[in-house]
């Protein structure tokens, strides 16, 4: 994995790229490093962006997702217009996100972008839809669909959540694809998640039923924590994404069962972590981790520095049962639920894993008792022969 870490001019940008083969995937975050109004930190971010790709010699075309992280999004909302304007000029191909999670820099948002280059081969053919992308590559077709929430958002949290995954199932059988089969990853994002959170789960593990996904086969590396949409009526909205054509044989899913409890024995239903494999990487999708031992205890109660360690112990178990390990992480996203512990979140993150991409956030996590919670995706270079390349 290598690591760029620059400023061009007020903008701090953060990526990761491995590349193998032809291929290069690229994990980047930015934000300014003065906050500002909402549309000049907008356009500043984005000009940054586009003169890292131009030094970077990565064609506008390849960014395939990107996340917007904002303090106001009913306030701020009408500004976005600047990103639609810029997407259709500079960023024509990528899917985008936005979720009121205010990054804890102080600033008015914060970025993270996804980009696949391909250098000297035939470029993948990309279909682009409203919240919806296709990246059809030569062995497999990759599928993120955004902003997938309830069309009648009158209901509580377990009709949204209902409607949100009947959304996603759809634009699976599009694909021919099944949620069981080809979904890798959802990002549920939950208003007022001490009250709402108890919906999205009893809604999900009921349509999970359903679908024969039970503590015996597999559930989905996911994450379900505090985010707002500028409607307030909106309780629950998702991300999501899935691979098309991949095999059985090329997903695992992590446990890491000395560091931590299946999810099932709460009564969640999420996987720790999935890992993909193709013929020249693998990918890691590292749930929502938080501090808890294997009997599924919160531990280090309301002590974030201790839980902070104990995250990235339990972090390093599930990629060590992946085959990786920390060095490999490409992005992560950290939630905070107390902004007073802000401070020592900076303290930790100057002194470790410091190039890494990665975006903190005010985001409660789903259980009070958690004041930190981490996702990452992870990149590892492999040989095996018997998949396709990415």
């Amino acid at each position: 994995m290598k690591y760029l870490n620059t400023r061009i001019n007020n903008v701090q940008i953060d990526a990761s790229l491995l590349q193998r083969l032809h291929t290069t995937e690229i994990h980047l975050t930015a934000r300014t490093c003065s906050p500002d109004r909402f549309e000049r930190e907008l356009e500043a971010v984005f000009a940054a962006t586009s003169s890292f790709f131009q030094e970077q010699g990565i064609p506008s075309g390849c960014a395939v997702f990107a996340r917007l992280f904002v303090s106001d999004f009913m306030n701020q909302e009408d500004h976005l217009e600047t990103l639609a304007l810029y997407c259709r000029k500079e960023l024509e191909n990528c899917l985008f996100s936005i979720v009121q999670q205010p990054p804890l820099t102080g600033n008015k948002l914060a970025l993270w972008l996804y980009a696949i280059r391909d250098d000297g081969v035939r470029q993948p053919l990309v279909e682009r839809s409203e919240n919806q992308l296709v990246v059809k590559r030569e062995s497999h077709a990759h599928i993120w669909r955004s902003q997938m929430m309830a069309e009648e958002t009158a209901g509580d949290s377990y009709a949204q959540t209902a409607a949100v995954f009947a959304q996603w199932n759809g634009t699976l059988r599009e694909q021919g694809c099944t949620l069981t089969d080809n979904c890798i990853r959802t990002w549920l994002f939950v208003k007022d998640i001490d009250y709402n959170y108890h919906g999205v789960v009893r809604s999900r593990r009921e349509l999970f039923e359903t679908l024969g996904m039970t503590r015996d086969t597999h559930y989905i590396a996911s994450t379900g924590i505090e985010g707002r949409h500028a409607d307030p009526n909106v309780s629950v909205i998702m991300d999501a994404y899935a691979i098309a054509r991949v095999k059985h044989e090329q997903v695992r899913y992590l446990q890491a069962l000395s560091h931590l409890n299946p999810t099932h024995e709460y009564g969640v239903t999420f996987e720790r972590g999935t890992s993909v494999d193709f013929g020249d990487r693998r990918h890691l999708y590292i749930s929502g981790t938080a501090s808890i031992n294997s009997k599924g205890e919160i531990i280090h109660q309301q002590n974030v520095s201790r839980q902070l360690e104990r995250v990235f112990e339990n972090i390093g178990a599930l990629l060590d049962d992946g085959g990786a390990t920390l060095e490999d992480i490409a992005q992560m996203i950290v939630y905070l639920r107390d902004l007073s512990d802000a401070p020592v979140l900076e303290l930790f993150f100057q002194e470790r894993f410091c190039t890494v991409p990665k975006v903190i956030v005010l985001a409660p996590v789903c259980r009070p008792g958690w004041l930190v919670e981490i996702e990452c995706i992870a990149i590892k270079a492999v040989e095996r022969s018997q998949f396709c390349n990415f």
